[in-house]
């Protein structure tokens, strides 16, 4: 969906820190005005990092959800921290290295779901690897011949952008609508889209590396049938072992 501008990850995922107000602090759970903080969503974990008070302690940040009804980013501190004046000044610090990993790995989904041409019924990520499942008919899916194509798409260095489209606009444009399972947010004035290079575009709500030759080695680890139509193309993040 479109940017929020508390939200700094979606404008810059690359930011690692950033001062916050505290606006809540309750049975485990902060919330600040501000985080560089990714909650769990679109198949992309929440991220983990440290709550770094002003004298210097750090606390650590186990997950990062979002609140249904009030859209709120909510924390996840350890429920014996002592409660934090609304209105003081924290630093929020991501654990870079692991937010780094997702973004490789979400960025690499991406082109994945431009190698399969067939309607993606499901995915997730972790720090290590990833999924997509397709539904492929009778399409026929080459382990080593997907690997060869993403690597390629990697070592092309493809530039990722990050653009926004009238929700009606995408609405009219279904082609670019690649999960069959979750429709993206088409009520809003504004959807955010990830824009691969001359290789993809699509609505994206999460964290991307800045061009595809960042994603470095990567490999499909299985293929896997999960019905009459559906296969499941696993990745992991590394060379082959």
């Amino acid at each position: 969906m479109a940017a929020t501008s508390n939200e700094l990850f979606n404008d810059n995922a690359y930011l690692r820190r950033c001062r916050a107000r505290v606006l809540r602090h309750e049975a485990g759970v902060l919330v600040t005005d501000a985080t560089v903080f990714y909650p769990l969503g679109g198949g992309q974990p929440g991220d983990s990092g440290w709550l770094v008070l002003d004298d210097g302690r750090r606390h650590a940040i186990d997950d990062t959800r979002r609140e249904r009804e009030s859209r709120q980013i909510l924390h996840a501190v350890d429920p014996a921290l002592p409660a934090l004046t609304p209105g003081s000044e924290v630093t929020l610090e991501l654990d870079w290295d692991r937010r780094h990993r997702h973004m490789r790995m979400h960025t690499c989904l991406h082109l994945l779901s431009a190698v399969v041409r067939a309607g993606v019924t499901g995915g997730n990520l972790s720090d290590t690897g990833g999924r997509l499942d397709f539904d492929c008919g009778e399409l026929v899916l080459d382990a080593q011949a997907i690997g060869a194509a993403l690597q390629r798409l990697v070592a092309a260095d493809l530039p990722v952008h990050v653009r926004s489209m009238p929700g009606a606009e995408l609405a009219a444009q279904p082609e670019l609508i690649r999960t069959m399972a979750v429709a993206p947010p088409l009520h809003l004035p504004l959807v955010r889209l990830i824009d691969i290079e001359g290789a993809d575009l699509q609505p994206c709500g999460g964290t991307h590396v800045a061009r595809t030759g960042e994603i470095g080695a990567v490999h499909v680890a299985k293929i896997e049938s999960k019905g009459a139509r559906n296969r499941r193309v696993v990745l992991r993040l590394g060379a082959p072992e």
